[in-house]
């Protein structure tokens, strides 16, 4: 039997002999984002600067969003869950820094920008302990737009990074000096809370803010005796309410304070300065008469500490013994819960990103809010933070006159 071929109606052939329309990549629209988030490879990072549910957030309004392998993985959150939230996935630190804009939860390292490109914007915090001029001059040379989170502010004049991290920074201070209280190597050997018959241990807080409060209520929350210092009488006063209850409280007084440490357990240094370092409050000498195994906790270090004695530590090693005293001075501290911590940064950093579209951009963006000015420290080959700029010499220029000769 002869097989009989098929007919096919020639309007599915003759198409392809018709010129066919070639296939062009589309530009990025301006006010769109290419935003880029880098494997942290410092500081014992554990953290990543946005959620994979903030990243679909912003895929959905058309932005693009470039993940390095195993950024989000100590954060336990997979290269699978970035890229079924329609992320890309970057297999080199060089890839994902050629995003207009890098985010990043730890300062950027000296060989990390080498990959920095002019008119790139930086976000990232910039730890001022561990800040030094060579830093500051390259980014200077690579002209790009340096972001301090630490400094952001919002709509409130409030610092709403500083803000959310230091409410797991505070609880986590208390965390951390119960443990090491209890270490009878290198603690007094004590619980914080006592028991029946037994007094809880003192802790001293210096500082009445985000912290200081979550310091405060957490110490409180496992029975500790808590007295805390602070010269904003106003902002001791709303502690006390807002813990609802009548704790000591007290104006940094010297002679008060030196009497306090003399016997405290333990000292929370949660003291926040605006826009430069934070002022030593506890000098040397006042450590000097604290008590062997006693544990301070410097949450300020990230602003270069207000014990005399606060040096830089990590988490690999986050405590050191001076004059007797248990040290623990980790700038990063929210990254001891790093997927809390991630959540935390995301849920602001997210809607910024998003309302930048409705300026045409994040630099447009900058312009119209005042908030996010004042956290720029350098502008395209200059610096604009006064402080940063009197601290290691270098000439400042004001970010307004900046931002208004640029647009």
């Amino acid at each position: 039997m002869t097989k009989r071929p098929i007919p096919i109606p020639s309007f599915f052939t003759h198409s392809k002999l018709q010129p066919q329309a070639e296939m062009l990549a589309v530009s990025q629209l301006p006010n769109k984002l290419f935003i880029g988030i880098p494997k942290e490879s410092s500081f014992q990072e554990k953290r990543v600067a946005l959620t994979p549910s903030s990243v679909a957030n912003l895929i959905q309004h058309g932005h693009r969003v470039v993940v390095e392998a195993g950024a989000g993985e100590k954060a336990r959150f997979s290269d699978h869950d970035y890229s079924e939230a329609g992320a890309d996935i970057g297999y080199s630190a060089e890839q994902v820094f050629k995003s207009n804009i890098i985010l990043k939860v730890a300062p950027a390292t000296l060989d990390e920008m080498d990959w920095l490109k002019p008119n790139q914007m930086l976000i990232s915090p910039i730890h001022l302990p561990t800040l030094n001029a060579e830093y500051i001059t390259k980014l200077r040379q690579k002209r790009v737009i340096a972001l301090a989170m630490e400094y952001i502010k919002d709509e409130n004049d409030t610092f709403p990074i500083v803000r959310s991290l230091s409410e797991i920074a505070g609880t986590n201070a208390i965390l951390a000096a119960s443990e090491l209280l209890a270490n009878s190597d290198s603690g007094l050997g004590i619980l914080l809370g006592g028991i029946s018959g037994v007094p809880p241990a003192k802790v001293v807080i210096l500082g009445a803010g985000v912290v200081g409060e979550h310091a405060a209520r957490t110490a409180l929350g496992l029975g500790a005796e808590v007295r805390v210092f602070d010269n904003n009488i106003s902002r001791l006063m709303n502690l006390q309410n807002r813990i609802g209850r009548r704790i000591y409280t007290s104006a940094i007084i010297p002679q008060y304070l030196e009497q306090e440490l003399d016997s405290a357990d333990v000292a929370i240094g949660a003291i926040h300065s605006p826009s430069g370092r934070t002022p030593i409050i506890v000098s040397e000498e006042m450590v000097l008469n604290m008590k062997h195994g006693a544990v301070i906790i410097d949450v300020s270090i990230d602003q270069g500490g207000c014990f005399g004695t606060s040096r830089v530590t990590s988490h690999d090693q986050p405590i050191y013994v001076e004059h007797g005293v248990v040290h623990y001075c980790v700038p990063n501290i929210a990254s001891r819960v790093p997927r809390t911590a991630s959540s935390a940064l995301s849920n602001i950093l997210t809607p910024m990103l998003l309302e930048s579209e409705e300026f045409g951009g994040m630099e447009r963006f900058i312009y119209h809010h005042q908030g996010l000015r004042h956290g720029v420290y350098t502008y395209k080959g200059c610096v604009t933070n006064y402080h940063l700029g009197e601290r290691f010499g270098i000439k400042t220029t004001d970010i307004d006159l900046l931002l208004t000769s640029n647009l």
